[in-house]
């Protein structure tokens, strides 16, 4: 299994860190790479929460938190994330947020989770291997009608229609249980290849956004993290394809321009924004591209909040 190589981590950690003592987040833990640099910023007396889905992500921050005090740790989608902060006491104190949206290599490399279609395993792809439906679990059970839908709506995928048919057609023979079995049927009903990218690509991908409701954690997510903001707080999110960075962009836009009086209440005037942007979009550079190929299509978005609610 390879090492998980940090996505624009100096970059990300560099523009959300304000307070030495501060409370942070790091919603998406993974292997700690985000979390270690942050730590290294912070005094003794700040804390950090750090969250994942995935148990051994988990496993691997409750050791570092047995290191480190500052540390309190929590397992499922960063969806509940103004529970725990509730919990903790710490909603609307929050000095900065992270959140890095793609999946870990040490996830797409095991071959026993199903992410990738590279290497043949059983047709997983949950963040959460202990509870949920898995993609072989959605295959068995979706309509062909319903399946065209998740491949358009989370893979984009143009030829939806024809991959779906495909896949329900296989599965009336025999039960789609694997990556490469499932990869080589798309990339059979694939009327257009590209030599620059695998057939299965988008549908894989669809595939694993559905059964974890990636787009719709997302949705829920963005309100509870400015939320939680103190005044001068930083959130940065990291996305990876053009689904995920489009519904960051657009919920991170309309927070800077602010809400709008009604005409009744202010002749239509528009109301002072709460926030402002640190990074409008930053990508990384051709060097970490080259160090880390799967880096190429991150975008780092970070939005501060400059005044209460």
């Amino acid at each position: 299994m390879s090492e998980h190589v940090t996505v624009l981590g100096d970059e990300t950690v560099r523009h959300v860190f304000t307070d030495p003592s501060g409370l942070y987040v790091d919603a998406t833990f993974g292997r700690g790479g985000h979390s270690r640099r942050l730590l290294a910023l912070l005094n003794t007396d700040a804390r950090l929460l750090v969250i994942d889905r995935d148990p051994e992500a988990i496993q691997s921050a409750s050791l570092l938190a047995h290191e480190d005090r500052r540390i309190v740790v929590r397992q499922g989608s960063f969806s509940n994330l103004s529970v725990w902060l509730n919990e903790l006491g710490w909603n609307g104190s929050i000095k900065g947020i992270i959140v890095d949206l793609g999946v870990s290599s040490p996830q797409l490399d095991d071959a026993n989770r199903g992410f990738s279609f590279q290497v043949d395993g059983p047709l997983d792809m949950r963040m959460d291997t202990t509870s949920g439906e898995s993609a072989a679990d959605l295959l068995a059970r979706i309509s062909e009608k319903d399946l065209a839908d998740v491949l358009w709506r989370y893979g984009e995928e143009r030829f939806a229609r024809r991959i779906a048919h495909a896949l329900i057609d296989a599965r009336q023979k025999q039960p789609l249980t694997r990556t490469v079995q499932v990869a080589a049927i798309i990339a059979e009903a694939h009327p257009r290849w590209d030599h620059r990218r695998h057939p299965a690509t988008r549908s894989f991908q669809a595939l694993r956004m559905c059964v974890n409701q990636e787009l719709e954690g997302i949705d829920a997510f963005l309100p509870q993290g400015v939320s939680a903001l103190a005044v001068g707080g930083r959130m940065a999110v990291i996305s990876f394809h053009s689904l995920e960075d489009r519904a960051v962009k657009q919920f991170f836009r309309a927070k800077v321009q602010g809400a709008e009086w009604s005409p009744e209440m202010l002749l239509g005037h528009q109301l002072p924004s709460a926030f402002t942007f640190v990074v409008r979009r930053m990508e990384p550079d051709a060097r970490e591209v080259e160090h880390n190929p799967r880096a190429r299509s991150a975008h780092l978005r970070v939005i501060e909040r400059t005044a209460p609610s």
